[in-house]
C-alpha cells in the first residue's frame, strides 16, 4: 500500500564484519527488503509503482548462528557516521582467516527518502582504524545510477556530481570542507557535513541530500538490544494517546486496566540514581534551565529510564523542578503499581507498544523480539503490527526464535530470512523466498527439522552405552 512519501529501507550490505564475510559469489552478504513475487498479502508492502518494499522481516537462526550480527552490523554503521568508530572496532572483522584482519570491511545503505532512492556506504580496514572510500549514489528506477560523490580516501580524491557543481558559492563551500579531511582516514564527510552545519543547509538547497540521508540513519533507523530499554515511554505522557495506549495495554492480557502520571519529590528520585549519573542529570537539568529562559519556553523535560523505572524531570521558567513518574492501575478497585512491581513480560509489551504507536517513515531493528514474551504473545503482538502497519510507511525487523510466526496465514515468504553458519564459522543470510516453498507447507515443522538451516545441531558429548 502506498502512503505517500516514505522513507524506508531498501536493502544492507556487510562484508569482513564478525561473522559476515562475503557470500558463495564473492559478494558482499545482503539483506533486503524489497518484495517478492508473492502475491498474497499484498497489504504487508509498500508499493509506489516503482519499488515494493517489505513493512517487515523476521530473522531466524540458531544460537551462535550471526543473526544478532546482523543487528550489531547495522548498528555498527550507524554508530559510526553519527559518532565515529565505537570502542572495540579494530577486533571487529571477521576472524575465521586471519589474512582478513588485513582486508576491508564493506558497508552499504540503500534508502527510499520520499521519490528518491540512495545507496550510500563506506570501506573501512578495521584494525587499522582507517577508512578507505566513501560514497553517495542516487539510484534510478530505470537502473541507472548517479554519483553525488565518490570518495578515494588512499589516494586523497573526491569527485562530486555536475549537478553539485553548477552553484558555484555551495560548491565552494563544499569543496572546502571536502579538502580539509581529503587524506583524514579516520573522518566521513557524511558525518562531516552534519556536524554544526545547520545554516549551510536553510543557505544552499542543493546540498540537502547530505542532511536528508543523515537524518534518516541518526533518526529514523532504531536498533534495539534485548538487555536495553526499547521506550522511553514518552507516548505515555500524550494525552491525547491515551485511550489508544489503554486499549493496546489491556488487548494483550497484562492485567493493566490503566495509568497516571503521578508526583514524585525530585530528591527522592535523585537518591534512587548511582551518584555517577546524578551528576549528568544535575549538568543536563541546569543546561535545560538555560534553554528555558532563552527559548522563553513554558517548561522542558528530561526523560529518564532504566529497565524497571521511568521518570520525568519538568524544568519550568521559573527554574523550578518537577518530578513524575508511572504508575499503573490493575483491578476494579484501581490499585497503583509502580513499574518496578510488573513482571518482565508486562514491561516488554510496553516497550513494543512505541512500535505499534509511531508515526510514519521510521525503520525499527529489534533482536530478540520474543525475550520474555510466551509464543502467542509474540504472534499478536507481530499480527496487530502487521494491521496498523497496513496505514502506514513503517518497517520492522526482528530476531527471533518463535516458529509459530512461520505460518503463511500470518507472514508472507519473503518476511522470512534465515541466518546460519557454516562449518568454516562464517554466517550466510538467506530468504525462504529463495526456496520453491509451496504454500501447503508447514514451515515451522520444516525449519525445526532443519530444512532451511539456522537451527541448532546437537551431538552427544558423551556417548549413551547399550545395556550390558
Amino acid at each position: 500500500m502506498n502512503i505517500g512519501g516514505a522513507k524506508m529501507l531498501i536493502r544492507f550490505n556487510v562484508k569482513n564484519f564478525l561473522s559476515f564475510f562475503e557470500n558463495e559469489s564473492g559478494q558482499s552478504e545482503e539483506f533486503s527488503m524489497i518484495a517478492g513475487k508473492v502475491r498474497s498479502k499484498r497489504e504487508h508492502i509498500y508499493d509506489n509503482d516503482k519499488i515494493k518494499l517489505l513493512k517487515f522481516a523476521a530473522v531466524y537462526g540458531a544460537n551462535a548462528s550471526g543473526k544478532s550480527n546482523l543487528v550489531k552490523a547495522l548498528n555498527f554503521m550507524k554508530k559510526t557516521i553519527v559518532d565515529g568508530l565505537p570502542k572495540g572496532h579494530t577486533d571487529m572483522y571477521c576472524k575465521t582467516d586471519r589474512a582478513n584482519k588485513e582486508k576491508k570491511s564493506y558497508f552499504e545503505l540503500e534508502i527510499m527518502l520520499d521519490d528518491k532512492y540512495y545507496a550510500y556506504g563506506f570501506e573501512v580496514i578495521l584494525s587499522q582504524s582507517k577508512f578507505v572510500s566513501e560514497w553517495l549514489v542516487e539510484l534510478k528506477s530505470d537502473g541507472s545510477e548517479k554519483n553525488i560523490f565518490t570518495r578515494d580516501i588512499e589516494n586523497g580524491e573526491t569527485e562530486f556530481s555536475s549537478e553539485l557543481k553548477r552553484d558555484k558559492k555551495s560548491y565552494e563551500k563544499l569543496k572546502n570542507y571536502a579538502e580539509d579531511i581529503q587524506e583524514d582516514s579516520e573522518v566521513l564527510l557524511l558525518s562531516i557535513m552534519n556536524k554544526n552545519k545547520k545554516t549551510l543547509y536553510e543557505k544552499y538547497n542543493n546540498l540537502k541530500v547530505f542532511r536528508n540521508v543523515y537524518m534518516w540513519i541518526e533518526r529514523k533507523l532504531d536498533i534495539n538490544y534485548p538487555n536495553r530499554p526499547i521506550s522511553d515511554y514518552s507516548y505515555m505522557a500524550k494525552t491525547e494517546k491515551i485511550d489508544e495506549v489503554c486499549k493496546i495495554i489491556k488487548a494483550f492480557g497484562t492485567g493493566i486496566t490503566g495509568f497516571q502520571m503521578v508526583d514524585v519529590d525530585p530528591e527522592e528520585i535523585f537518591r534512587m540514581i548511582p551518584n555517577r549519573i546524578k551528576e549528568e542529570i544535575l549538568k543536563d537539568v541546569e543546561n535545560k534551565k538555560v534553554t528555558v529562559n532563552r527559548m522563553k519556553l513554558k517548561e522542558i523535560g528530561i526523560v529518564m529510564r532504566s529497565n524497571k523505572d521511568f521518570f520525568i524531570l519538568n524544568i519550568a521558567s521559573n527554574g523550578k523542578v518537577e518530578g513524575k513518574t508511572i504508575k499503573f492501575l490493575h483491578g476494579e478497585e484501581n490499585i497503583l503499581f509502580n513499574l518496578s512491581e510488573e513482571s518482565d513480560g508486562t514491561v516488554r509489551i510496553l516497550d513494543l507498544i512505541e512500535v505499534l504507536l509511531s508515526g510514519a517513515n521510521k525503520t525499527y531493528v529489534i533482536d530478540e523480539l520474543d525475550r520474555c514474551l510466551h509464543p502467542s504473545l509474540t504472534c499478536k503482538f507481530v499480527e496487530t503490527y502487521l494491521q496498523l502497519a497496513a496505514e502506514r510507511n513503517i518497517q520492522l525487523i526482528v530476531t527471533t526464535h518463535e516458529s509459530r510466526l512461520l505460518d503463511f496465514d500470518i507472514l508472507r515468504r519473503d518476511e522470512v530470512w534465515f541466518v546460519n553458519k557454516r562449518i568454516t564459522g562464517e554466517s550466510d543470510i538467506y530468504s525462504l523466498e529463495e526456496y520453491n516453498t509451496r504454500f501447503d507447507q508447514k514451515i515451522d515443522k520444516a525449519y525445526l527439522d532443519g530444512r532451511y538451516g539456522g537451527v541448532p545441531k546437537f551431538s552427544t558429548v558423551f556417548p549413551v552405552k547399550g545395556d550390558e
